[in-house]
């Protein structure tokens, strides 16, 4: 059987590599979406790509769920559940820019017991590191969590990460809580953004920029010029 592969072939594998489990409908949306018929045409492929050997699957779920060859993982794992969710945070984030460097369980520290985010990535040309918290903790082990990030904080290995800009000066990513529940957690040295997903910190960044823009106009209309610096 022919090992001749499209780009498209390349990038799809290249993406279920490096997001360890891919549903179908994720694979149409992202890969599919501007043909006539994408859902057959993704099938179409994907069941080639499988024969070929060059990806696994499980149907323990519905639609497919598609794994890498060596993927480490048991095909009704509840791992799958927890890769599909950073998929879907990638996905929010994707329809309003596509993320840059993008590293699915950063292991920044390069050790054990150091910081383990579900997703390091750089959007809208901020760096970002996201916990994506499917199920409630208390805010003691929340809290720890955030502990480690002040760590690595303190450490500066940070500064020498490789996707630090080269040209100013490094940058600590902010850390996104991606949760239904709000945790009373605090850092003087980190900032901490609790969501419930990306489409409420678009939100919430939409009326944030709106709100400036306002202040802005109102301050450059008063007689006395006096600026307002919002927090």
């Amino acid at each position: 059987m022919s090992l001749r592969l499209s780009q498209r072939d390349k990038d799809i594998i290249g993406f279920i590599n490096q997001f360890r489990a891919v549903d179908r409908d994720s694979l149409v949306e992202l890969f599919f979406k501007q043909l006539k018929s994408p859902i057959n045409a993704c099938n179409s492929v994907m069941v080639r790509l499988y024969r070929l050997g060059l990806i696994e699957r499980t149907q323990q779920y519905s639609p497919t769920v598609y794994l890498p060859v060596d993927a480490k993982i048991k095909k009704n794992s509840q791992k799958i559940l927890h890769f599909l969710s950073i998929l879907d945070v990638y996905k929010q984030m994707s329809t309003y820019g596509i993320p840059k460097q993008v590293i699915v369980e950063d292991k920044p520290t390069g050790r054990k017991g150091g910081i383990e985010p579900d997703l390091f990535c750089i959007f809208k040309g901020s760096p970002f590191w996201i916990e994506i918290q499917r199920n409630q903790y208390s805010e003691q082990k929340i809290q720890a969590k955030i502990n480690l990030y002040e760590e690595f904080f303190f450490s500066d290995e940070w500064k020498a990460l490789h996707w630090q800009p080269e040209s100013r000066a490094a940058i600590f990513p902010s850390v996104i809580l991606i949760t239904p529940v709000r945790y009373a957690v605090n850092s003087d040295n980190i900032r901490i953004i609790q969501v419930a997903s990306i489409h409420e910190l678009m939100e919430k960044y939409k009326g944030s920029a709106k709100q400036q823009r306002d202040e802005r106009s109102r301050v450059s209309s008063s007689s006395n010029g006096i600026k307002i610096n919002l927090t």
